[in-house]
């Protein structure tokens, strides 16, 4: 009698990886789902996304058949940032977990991104035109009307003017010298987000806050996610290469670090790291001596 067949379910980065392996078909939402599985045991995106779907219904039926797009952003705005009180996690703005959708939805609170892409979610499901806006600093929402475009911030709700974008956008003008003649003009930073980025975005928010903690476990699984998303990216598999030194996972480090200063041999910090990785090869060659 045949052995009855064996599926083996993917790990969570297996997983990942099946999401962004293709841009025709990444979904932003279930690929930024997923980032949070590896510190949510048990988490199941599809009732995540289901969840997602089930507030939009909500919303979706009490529309107007006639309802026009002003009118439908007014009704959307008034159920996210009221009904439902989506808001900015200001007492706790670097909690990873603000970067965790399953815990936004939960708790109501989150970051300019993950409230973005809840947002965004529920505008489009109501047919409404609207994208996420990497700008610079804080993450936006742009919803596309007849008479023209309104800008978002998903943290308060607020819709802003070009004097308000302008203001924001000051300090990282000066930090890049931009004066001028030299200014990018302001519609460049608020092109819509193509999905990869925002995903990226996303990890590289909590890459932030596991490298400020020193939280090398956590860090290394945001790594491997942004090395699966951005595979000719070499400065992420620098730092994983890094982040897998930290913790012991010398061969695994070297490997990384030898496709770093193979991409990358004319880097700035690629003599200091050429010597790391001659130290670390001397190491694993003492470990195999003792053996």
């Amino acid at each position: 009698m045949p052995s009855p067949l064996h599926f083996e379910a993917p790990t969570a980065l297996e997983y990942f990886a099946t999401l962004v392996a293709d841009d025709a078909s990444l979904s932003v939402l279930e690929a930024s789902i997923a980032v949070a599985q590896e510190d949510l045991p048990g988490l199941d995106p599809q009732a995540v996304l289901a969840e997602v779907d089930a507030l939009a219904e909500r919303l979706r039926r009490r529309i107007p058949a006639d309802a026009g797009a002003v009118q439908k952003l007014r009704l959307l705005n008034r159920y996210f940032f009221q009904e439902l009180g989506f808001a900015g996690n200001v007492n706790n703005y670097y909690d990873r977990r603000n970067s965790y959708l399953p815990e936004v939805l939960r708790t109501r609170r989150g970051i300019p991104i993950t409230l973005a892409l809840l947002y965004v979610e529920l505008a489009q499901q109501l047919g409404l035109k609207a994208g996420g806006v990497s700008f610079p600093g804080h993450f936006l929402v742009k919803v596309h009307l007849p008479g023209g475009e309104v800008v978002i911030d998903p943290f308060d709700g607020r819709s802003l003017s070009r004097e308000a974008l302008e203001e924001r956008l000051l300090p990282y003008r000066r930090r890049h010298g931009q004066r001028g003649d030299d200014e990018v003009p302001l519609g460049l930073y608020l092109q819509k987000a193509e999905p990869r980025a925002v995903v990226a975005r996303l990890l590289r928010n909590l890459k932030e806050i596991h490298r400020g903690a020193r939280d090398w476990q956590r860090l290394l699984a945001v790594l491997d996610r942004l090395v699966v998303l951005l595979p000719d990216d070499w400065d992420e598999r620098r730092d994983r290469a890094l982040v897998r030194a930290e913790l012991g996972r010398l061969d695994d480090a070297a490997m990384d670090l030898a496709i770093y200063l193979q991409r990358r041999p004319d880097a700035a910090d690629a003599p200091g790291l050429r010597s790391l990785l001659d130290a670390w090869h001397r190491r694993g060659s003492a470990r195999a001596t003792k053996r």
